[in-house]
């Protein structure tokens, strides 16, 4: 059983004092029943405020919910009194349930990969944002404690993202000068060193506090607000969590600098920065051949990057399995059945989203057929199919989606060739497949001038030999050892290899491009 909490949150301090005054309320016969009453609301109000907050947050991982519970049932006085702790830490200073999630969701929506926390205690904070940072992210804790890095790191050690911790022992001023000296650079700072509660404790913002460490606080606060490189609100959660962010680059103090060049490299594109250029929020995208292999990555790509996405494929079963996906995701996304070598399943597949969607901006024509023979055996039948679905397909695609385009004013077009389009791949023989992805390309080229005027950009990838299930079939693997040693990078391509080289055809970063034929296949047509 966990022993209670003195009143140490903002709305415990409330209930404490709540309580007191109706104690003396009840007392006094003299006091209004009205006056009681509302004390009696207000104290229910308060009571059940940090209640039902627990209750309504999600819940917290098993490694926090062990680090919570060990911090609570410490001793943290026998500890002082051993001379292991420089400071007697009263438990109830921990990072609790709904802060740890709150700081949890600030890291996520903030996207923050690198964070600094100063006055770590016993690291519930840490690793409560840990778990909102990318498998790549980092977590600097300075620490003052050495104790409190030992108490902390079994626990860490059991979660699966205490490796994103690295605790520095010391005095916080010189970790940053540390950090300082070899450029380290933070998304975003955390410091959790006020142990006195002087927000709400009152010990900032009444006129007469005297409270040493609410005075420091509230020049801290003061010479913030002064900035004008930057802007802060406080939320008041727990001892107060202050968000700071620099102003937009638009702001009259950054504009008066002497030294700048106020244009669109300085302040971007219509304010926005290359990374925010290429996003797709509320962009309309399609992808053929979308249920599995290149298809399914670029599906998944476009959705990321903000697209809702239709995803085509000849197999329903497929494109319902991408769609589900994606939908875990968040991403806006539809499944779509059909055959894009048939004009009529084309149609329906480009009415179907304008229906849904109200237009078309990026239209992926990813979806081809390949078969090998030598080419004195290569049949007709074998000829026409390729044809059917790699160009002739490809070609309605374009050209019924182009439509939609050109009425609209914009669109990106982005077709999926192949290096086939520009060396003959050995030792496999594909003629018809060669020749149908050297046709792509020309579709391409001829479409992307021919429409730019009109808004409608056309562009093309050409991926090498992409690791899918496929390529590992009984017939193909006995050639891939062939393939790796003409292969400059000594692999084949991931499909996340062309994930980025889709978002960017598809995004206006790209607007100044068309016509163009993007090789991706390590180094290969070069050998």
């Amino acid at each position: 059983m966990l022993p209670d909490k003195v009143p140490d949150t903002p709305v415990e301090v409330i209930v404490d004092l709540l309580t007191k005054a109706k104690g003396i309320a009840s007392a006094c016969a003299t006091v209004p029943e009205e006056l009681k009453s509302h004390l009696q609301k207000a104290l229910d109000i308060a009571s059940g405020l940090d209640n039902y907050l627990e209750k309504i947050t999600t819940k917290e991982s098993e490694p926090l919910a062990e680090l919570y519970k060990k911090t609570m049932s410490h001793n943290w006085d026998q500890v002082f009194e051993e001379g292991k702790t420089k400071f007697r830490l009263p438990k109830e200073c921990i990072t609790g349930h709904v802060e740890g999630q709150t700081l949890q969701m600030l890291i996520h929506m903030s996207q923050a990969k690198r964070v600094l926390e100063i006055g770590m205690f016993t690291g519930y904070g840490a690793l409560s944002m840990a778990e909102g940072l990318p498998e790549d992210g980092c977590l600097v804790a300075c620490e003052l404690e050495p104790y409190l890095k030992e108490f902390s790191q079994p626990i860490f050690e059991k979660s699966p993202h205490g490796k994103k911790i690295t605790v520095k022992i010391g005095s916080a001023m010189e970790t940053l000068k540390e950090l300082a000296a070899t450029g380290d650079q933070f998304d975003m700072v955390f410091i959790d060193a006020d142990k006195n509660n002087s927000l709400f404790k009152a010990r900032v913002y009444l006129k007469d506090t005297t409270d040493i460490n609410g005075l420091a606080l509230r020049d801290f606060n003061q010479f913030i607000a002064n900035d004008p490189r930057v802007e802060q609100v406080i939320i008041p959660l727990r001892d107060g969590i202050s968000l700071i962010r620099r102003v937009s680059l638009t702001s009259a103090y950054l504009l008066s600098q002497d030294d700048i060049t106020d244009d669109e490299v300085f302040r971007g594109v219509k304010g926005r920065f290359i990374l925010d250029r290429m996003r797709l929020d509320g962009k309309v995208a399609y992808v053929t051949g979308g249920g599995q292999g290149i298809g399914r990555g670029f599906a998944h790509a476009l959705g990321e990057a903000g697209a809702k996405v239709a995803v085509v494929d000849i197999d329903q079963t497929k494109a319902e399995a991408v769609v589900k996906e994606l939908l875990l995701k968040g991403i806006n996304a539809i499944p779509i059945p059909a055959d894009i070598s048939n004009l009529d399943d084309v149609q329906r597949m480009v009415d179907t989203i304008v229906s849904k969607w109200g237009a078309i901006h990026i239209a992926c024509n990813n979806a081809g057929i390949n078969k090998n023979s030598a080419s004195e055996d290569t049949s007709l039948e074998e000829w026409d199919q390729t044809f059917s679905v790699n160009l002739r397909g490809m070609f309605m695609c374009c050209q019924v989606a182009g439509r939609v385009m050109l009425k609209q004013g914009y669109g990106k077009i982005i077709n999926t060739a192949s290096m086939a389009s520009i060396i003959v791949p050995h030792p496999q023989k594909q003629i018809s497949y060669n020749t149908s992805k050297a046709g792509v390309v020309k579709l391409t080229q001829t479409l992307g001038t021919e429409w730019i005027d009109r808004g409608v950009r056309v562009n093309c990838i050409s991926p090498g030999i992409v690791d899918t299930p496929l390529i590992h079939s009984e017939d193909l693997r006995p050639l891939v050892q062939r393939w790796l040693s003409d292969i400059p990078a000594g692999r084949l391509a991931q499909v996340t290899d062309l994930q980025a080289a889709v978002v960017y055809l598809a995004s206006d970063v790209s607007d100044y491009m068309t016509g163009h034929n993007l090789v991706i296949e390590g180094g290969q047509s070069l050998w």
